[in-house]
């Protein structure tokens, strides 16, 4: 028993849309001087209950170090200087970052699972995979029999569609996408309330990483485990998460749902990836991009972190960095913005994305077809015709 850490409310039945994991204020740094890196400032996310909340971003944006933080398996030199984590479990609420070692190893993979983003490097290449797959409900179910792990291990592999003789290979037999399952399968092991996946598709196909995506899918819709999606592909979250946050040199910077997030993006920067693939109808547009690189995180710049790369920087962008400020619009809405703040003006319209395919579904471009894209509000007043939502 998780004892320590358990709450009067433990036991107490969870439904969907419960709030699994809350992010409070999480800052970490790379280093104790004062010339410490800060990758992550002062972050606030929120995960509910059989939701996929996506987290996007360029690399270097402070993603994965976030999630290490969560599961505190960040190494050194990596430290948490500020913030909260808490985890709303079925057996009990804990908080994360105070929990002790022997807590934190319960509750990994049993409640807490995380896949990581090289299958190949997160595997053991000398153990085959049913060693691997066994020694997790080894470890963390001991009343098991060595023939009952083994028969929950093939059971573990039919259900990301592997057949069971693959328990005996190793996993350089087996090619990306199939290593990619087994890291799935075996995160799933325990039935977990909350699945980190860490860009699990990045160096897979486009037909496998779809085949990986709706095995997913299928899989959160029949297990009801909630999903931390970290990716670099914001096209990809539009079409496979709930709620999107956008993460930049370690801050978020907006939080959405994901068709209100593409149909209306309230930061530049958000604008600016929206707008950075192309559609796969209609004319041939040129692609713009985002100017310049992100900032090294040894020197952020004064003011808002972004504003050297926008086109709607002001003078107060330069002079004071911007704190996520709630929107007043259906669902969860923030940006961090000086746009957003009452009493500025954006210098030109906030340029957003023109109509596009996003996966087999097509997305229509700002105010036309709200009632199609799910989890949207038509009346949303922020939800307007391209150009005039600032």
């Amino acid at each position: 028993m998780l004892g320590t850490q358990r709450a009067e409310s433990a036991g107490r039945p969870r439904s969907r849309g419960d709030v699994v994991l809350e992010i409070s204020g999480l800052s970490v740094d790379y280093g104790f001087t004062d010339d410490a890196v800060r990758a992550v400032v002062d972050a606030s996310l929120t995960l509910r209950r059989g939701e996929v909340l996506g987290l996007a971003g360029e690399s270097g944006s402070g993603k994965s170090t976030l999630a290490y933080a969560v599961t505190r398996l960040l190494r050194a030199p990596g430290v948490i200087t500020a913030g909260e984590v808490r985890f709303h479990g079925a057996e009990g609420d804990y908080d994360l970052l105070a929990a002790d070692a022997q807590t934190m190893r319960e509750l990994r993979w049993s409640q807490l699972a995380v896949v990581f983003q090289s299958a190949m490097n997160a595997l053991n290449p000398v153990l085959t995979i049913g060693s691997q797959l066994t020694d997790v409900l080894k470890a963390h179910r001991p009343d098991m029999n060595r023939q009952a792990r083994k028969e929950r291990a093939a059971e573990l592999l039919n259900l990301v569609g592997i057949t069971a003789d693959r328990l005996s290979s190793f996993p350089h037999e087996l090619s990306g996408g199939m290593r990619q399952r087994v890291m799935i399968a075996m995160a799933l092991a325990l039935e977990p309330e909350v699945l980190i996946m860490d860009e699990p598709t990045t160096a897979l196909d486009v037909v496998t990483q779809r085949e990986i995506l709706e095995e997913l899918v299928a899989l959160r819709d029949r297990l009801g485990f909630a999903v931390l999606f970290i990716t670099h592909d914001l096209s990809l979250l539009i079409e496979l998460a709930d709620t999107i946050a956008v993460m930049y040199a370690g801050r978020v910077v907006e939080y959405a749902p994901a068709a209100a997030l593409f149909r209306s993006p309230r930061h530049p920067y958000t604008a600016g990836l929206l707008n950075s693939f192309p559609g796969l109808h209609g004319e041939r547009v040129a692609m713009t991009g985002i100017p310049g690189s992100p900032p090294d995180l040894r020197h952020v710049p004064e003011g808002c972190p972004f504003n050297p790369r926008c086109r709607y920087a002001m003078d107060v962008c330069r002079q004071d960095a911007p704190v996520l400020i709630s929107l007043p619009s259906a669902g969860r809405r923030a940006a961090s913005c000086w746009l957003q703040a009452e009493g500025f003006i954006a210098p030109e319209p906030l340029a957003l994305p023109e109509p596009t395919t996003v996966g087999a579904r097509i997305v229509a471009r700002p105010g036309a077809l709200a009632a199609e894209l799910p989890g949207s509000d038509p009346q949303d007043p922020y939800i307007e015709a391209a150009g005039s939502a600032l």
